[in-house]
């Protein structure tokens, strides 16, 4: 729903509330919430993702993600910045694990075409019996009928500040799971299938930080697809597929916009800027993670429910293909960061003493790259980075290398590709705002 109270003149809206989900499938046919206005803000409450709607096989995107929200004045060739100003966890607890796939259960892909085995329903409504990993049922025929099972998992609880979770026992992960909706918060309109009805309990007594972000943040892709498959390696798998979100590889390439990142560094104060490939953009959201180290390895990782606050802004004429991130200073690489006030003047004064007369004034960025591979992702990013600046991909390597990094965001094919680049180039693309004000540049 959105907020009437807070509506201009041009019919747009300071502030737009979101409580509806989609059920997995990104359409841009479909009608999107909003406008919110140029500058407005985004209000969001998410259902966790991954595990949840993999185990609810009537949801046909892997996630559950918010129902996309237009953003005034965004037009096809424009970008969005989004600035996320806050991301506050609501569960109380979670749990996740990586996973195996049941044989049987789904026609070519289990995230977005599931089946029940036994009576061959597609897309399945089910009903939970009891707890444990059988508990998911047909409500046809009664078969068991989640797609996925935990291999190796965990039951983790947080502490109220949010701070500090803990891996829990069988007994008490057994003893929560009746509760499971409850505890995590699950918002009214999710329709997922609560993971921690599964109980697993293989790590015990295992204490993390939490960090939280999120793993789906964007906007929405020209051609309806499978929300999780938005992006180059898991939208592979929907090359040539046997169901009816088949793409081909041009149609993935031309129409996905990467919103599925699970990039850790997309947090609270950070500003991601997204494609606009849709007439309004159509931000959506979802997928919070309570924290994640780089690569999610295990393939999944701790899947909250929360409140999210976003302010976002459209960039005319910004035709990126894929997102750009301004990360929070602390999460700069280190050879990226800014030269502090000490490190600037022994750079001058070396300069000066090798007959330069200044040294370049530039800033961090990280563009985003994806592909079904790793190495087929930081290409992509390295060569979108090229693309953006006008310079050569050797040129962004360099950059790269000297003052920036590449990272892992999500194996197998999500890459961050750091690097400073000249303030003149980023003001040439209206972008050095950004890193002026995330980076208190003068």
């Amino acid at each position: 729903m959105q907020n009437n109270k807070t509506q201009q003149k041009s019919g747009a809206c300071r502030t737009v509330y979101v409580t509806e989900l989609t059920d997995g499938i990104l359409d841009p046919a479909r009608p999107m919430l909003g406008p919110v206005a140029d500058g407005g803000t985004i209000i969001a409450n998410t259902a966790p993702g991954c595990w949840g709607p993999m185990i609810t096989p009537a949801i046909r995107g892997g996630h559950e993600v918010t129902r996309p929200v237009a953003v005034e004045g965004a037009e096809i060739g424009d970008a969005i910045a989004i600035r996320i100003r806050s991301i506050v966890v609501t569960s109380n607890a979670t749990a996740s694990g990586s996973d195996s796939v049941v044989a049987g259960r789904n026609n070519g892909d289990p995230f977005c075409a599931a089946v029940c085995a036994e009576c061959g329903t597609e897309w399945p409504a089910t009903h939970i019996e009891g707890i444990g990993q059988s508990a998911i049922r047909c409500d046809k025929c009664g078969a068991d009928a989640t797609p996925f099972k935990i291999e190796n998992g965990y039951t983790i609880v947080f502490d109220d500040a949010r701070s500090i979770g803990v891996t829990i026992g069988k007994a008490r992960a057994e003893e929560m799971a009746p509760d499971a909706a409850k505890i995590m918060a699950l918002p009214d309109t999710s329709v997922q299938n609560p993971v921690m009805t599964f109980a697993p309990a293989d790590l015990v007594g295992v204490a993390t930080r939490l960090r939280p972000f999120l793993g789906q943040l964007g906007t929405t892709p020209s051609k309806a697809m499978p929300d999780s498959h938005n992006a180059g390696d898991f939208g592979s798998f929907l090359l040539n597929a046997p169901h009816k979100y088949a793409l081909t590889p041009e149609e993935l390439l031309r129409n996905k916009t990467d919103g599925h990142l699970d990039v850790n560094t997309v947090r609270q104060g950070a500003v991601l800027i997204c494609p606009v490939k849709v007439p309004g953009g159509g931000v959506y959201l979802g997928d919070m993670h309570a924290l994640q180290g780089d690569g999610e390895i295990a393939g999944h990782t701790s899947d909250v429910a929360g409140v999210v606050t976003l302010e976002v802004s459209v960039i005319k004429g910004l035709a990126i293909d894929g997102p750009l991130l301004f990360p929070v200073a602390d999460d700069v690489p280190y050879l990226a960061r800014p030269l502090n006030a000490v490190e600037k003047q022994r750079a001058e004064a070396l300069a000066k003493a090798n007959g330069l007369a200044e040294i370049e004034q530039d800033a961090p960025i990280t563009v985003i790259g994806s592909g079904a591979t790793l190495n087929e992702a930081t290409d992509n990013g390295l060569k979108r980075a090229a693309d953006l600046f006008g310079v050569t991909v050797p040129e962004i390597m360099n950059r790269a290398t000297m003052a920036g990094a590449i990272e892992i965001g999500r194996h197998p094919g999500i890459a961050r590709v750091t690097f400073r680049m000249p303030l003149k180039k980023l003001e040439e693309k209206g972008l050095a705002g950004f890193a002026r004000s995330q980076y208190d540049l003068k």
